[in-house]
């Protein structure tokens, strides 16, 4: 572990609340459970880190680099995740409730069981991440890109995915209640067992 992960394992809870880390290099550091709520990691340096269990709530992730990053049940309600580079991120079972992820990079990403609920996904692009369970109602996910994504059992209901790409991709079983889907690209989607009761299916592509 490097001197600057090290730290943050030494001084975890009150006095990281709001930390400046902007740049920090926390490359493949272990910062399981460690309380960043509210930190600035602009810029930080945090590829293939160990952030399982960790408070990231309201933190300021805008543009940085977390490839390959476990993120297995961690807190990041209000994150702003915005531009950042999330591909090949383990990020199963975490809460995104409100977190702004538009134009982020989620390629290959596991979001299984994510809550994604109001979240903001935008022009995000997720294309081949594994979304099986996750809670996406009431997420804007305008434009977004999900070619061959995993959607199975997904919530999607109330949520907005106009214009949004999901040729290829697999909405088996996934609730759809009033999701409004004018604009979007459907071809080859797989909307087998599909609840649409009430979706805007409106100029989509087939």
């Amino acid at each position: 572990m490097n001197n600057e992960a090290a730290l943050l394992k030494k001084y975890k809870l009150e006095t990281l609340s709001g930390a400046d880390l902007r740049g920090a290099n926390l490359v493949a550091a272990d910062l399981r459970s460690v309380n960043l709520c509210g930190a600035d990691l602009r810029g930080a340096k945090l590829r293939w880190a160990d952030l399982r269990g960790t408070d990231l709530r309201a933190v300021n992730l805008f543009g940085t680099n977390l490839r390959g990053v476990d993120l297995r049940k961690a807190a990041l309600h209000g994150a702003d995740l915005r531009h950042a580079d999330l591909s090949k991120a383990n990020i199963s079972e975490a809460n995104l409730t409100e977190a702004n992820l538009s134009q982020s990079d989620l390629l290959g990403a596991d979001l299984t069981e994510a809550s994604l609920r109001c979240s903001d996904l935008r022009g995000a692009s997720l294309v081949g991440a594994n979304l099986a369970g996750a809670n996406l109602a009431g997420a804007n996910l305008r434009g977004a890109d999900l070619r061959g994504a995993s959607l199975y059992r997904a919530d999607l209901a109330g949520a907005n995915l106009t214009g949004a790409d999901l040729r290829g991709a697999s909405l088996y079983r996934a609730s759809l209640f009033g999701t409004d889907l004018s604009g979007a690209y459907l071809t080859d989607c797989d909307l087998s067992g599909t609840c649409l009761l009430g979706a805007d299916l409106s100029e989509a592509c087939r």
